[in-house]
C-alpha cells in the first residue's frame, strides 16, 4: 500500500493544488492519504485547504496552528504577525471548518506506525524533533515508541534513525529505508510553507510493502500564493518568505 503523507499545509493552496497533481501523477498511483496537521495558518486560503483536506484524507492529525484557531489551545505568547493570522483565519472558516479541526486527534497509530504533529510523546505539547540532541532525548521512550513515526511542525526534512545502543543518526537522501530493530522518526516537510532553502512543495509516499518512504519535492505558482497573501490582511513577511523557503 501507498500511503501519501502531507503537512504544514498553512492555507497555502497553490501549494496544495501542485502536490495533488503531482499525486495523480505518479506511479503505482497513491492508495490513501493522510495529513499531520497545521492546515491553516499563515496563508490565504484557511477554508478551501481545509475543505479539500477534509474529504481528500483518510485522517487529519492536529497541529498546533490547527488547535488555536478551532480555540483548543492558548496561542498568545506566539509573535504578533501569528496572532494576527490565527485571529484571521478564525473569521475566515466556515463552521463545519471550526467543528472538524476541533475533533482532530493529536495521533494515530496504525500497524507499527505512529503519525503525530509534533515530537510522538507528549504529543499535545507539540515538542519539535530537529536535532540530534532532540532526536537521542526520545531513546528514553523507546518502548513507547512505534517503529516509524511520521511528524510534521519544523517545515523541514530532517529524519533520524534510532539505536537503543549507539543512539540517534540522522539519515539524508530522497528515499528512507526502514530496518527491523531500529526506531525512525521522520520529518515529512511543509506543502506550504518549506524553511529548508527549498521553496518547493514537500510531500511523501511511505510504501508500507517496501517498508521505505519517499521524500517528493514539486515547484509550484509562488508568485500566486504570495500575492494573496499581499492582497489580504495577513503579514507580507508571510509572502516573502515563500520566495526563499524560510
Amino acid at each position: 500500500m501507498r500511503i501519501g503523507i502531507l503537512s504544514d499545509i498553512h492555507a497555502n493552496l497553490a501549494a496544495l493544488e501542485r502536490v495533488l497533481e503531482d499525486a495523480e501523477s505518479v506511479e503505482p498511483g497513491i492508495d490513501r492519504y493522510f495529513c499531520l496537521g497545521d492546515v491553516v495558518g499563515y496563508g490565504a486560503n484557511p477554508r478551501e485547504c481545509c475543505e479539500i483536506i477534509r474529504d481528500l484524507c483518510e485522517f487529519t492529525i492536529v497541529g498546533n496552528h490547527d488547535a488555536a484557531v478551532c480555540g483548543r489551545m492558548d496561542y498568545s505568547f506566539y509573535y504578533q504577525q501569528a496572532r494576527d493570522a490565527l485571529d484571521w483565519h478564525a473569521e475566515q472558516i466556515t463552521e463545519a471548518d471550526d467543528e472538524w479541526l476541533q475533533s482532530l486527534p493529536y495521533r494515530r497509530d496504525i500497524d507499527g506506525v505512529a503519525y503525530c504533529h509534533g515530537a510522538p510523546v507528549n504529543e499535545e505539547d507539540f515538542e519539535y524533533v530537529f536535532t540530534l540532541e532532540q532526536a537521542n532525548n526520545l531513546l528514553e521512550h523507546w518502548d513507547d515508541l512505534e517503529h516509524v513515526s511520521f511528524i510534521g511542525h519544523s517545515h523541514l526534512t530532517k529524519s533520524f534513525e534510532l539505536d537503543p545502543d549507539e543512539g540517534a543518526r540522522e539519515l539524508d537522501g530522497d528515499t528512507l529505508k526502514f530496518e527491523e530493530g531500529k526506531k525512525y522518526v521522520v520529518t515529512a516537510g511543509s506543502v506550504g510553507q518549506p524553511r529548508d532553502n527549498d521553496n518547493r512543495a514537500c510531500w511523501g509516499i511511505y510504501d508500507t510493502e517496501a517498508d521505505t518512504f519517499e521524500f517528493r519535492r514539486v515547484g509550484y505558482d509562488v508568485r500566486t500564493a504570495a500575492r494573496r497573501i499581499f492582497e489580504s490582511e495577513l503579514s507580507s513577511d508571510f509572502g516573502k518568505r515563500l520566495y526563499f523557503g524560510i
